[in-house]
């Protein structure tokens, strides 16, 4: 059985990947995922439906840069870029998420980013649109 921070890297790289069946099917049936301050989803099928909603969308994408990684006992903290993208927008910032794993599968996946740095984001993402040059540049 893979190792908890193996899983985590797993489902990330799945995501990116755009392969979200794959991601989802890494989740436990009752998973629970928080995005903290934005509503709880509970359960596989419906965290599945909600990738599918925004990620699986024409031009939709997501990309993930892990800053580090770290695992004590089946917790797993991240502290990571992620990049939400749709056509030409690209929407950068920064995330904490907190993976639990049991039996290879996640049970909770919560995150956490700050609205102000998301704001941010999303103002220089759109004028990115317009002037490519000041799109955000992936991370080193």
């Amino acid at each position: 059985m893979a190792a908890p921070t193996e899983v985590v890297e797993q489902f990330l790289t799945a995501l990116a990947d755009d392969e979200i069946d794959t991601a989802v099917d890494l989740l436990a049936a009752d998973v629970v995922y928080s995005n903290v301050s934005l509503p709880t989803v509970r359960g596989r099928e419906r965290v599945r439906k909600l990738a599918q909603l925004t990620l699986g969308r024409p031009g939709a994408g997501f990309e993930v840069y892990n800053h580090a990684i770290s695992a004590a006992g089946n917790s797993v903290l991240t502290e990571r870029t992620d990049v939400l993208k749709l056509g030409r927008l690209r929407i950068q910032f920064w995330v904490c998420g907190r993976f639990d794993v049991e039996d290879g599968e996640i049970v909770l996946w919560r995150d956490r980013f700050d609205w102000m740095n998301y704001t941010a984001a999303t103002l220089r993402g759109v004028i990115g649109v317009f002037v490519p040059a000041l799109r955000a540049k992936a991370p080193k």
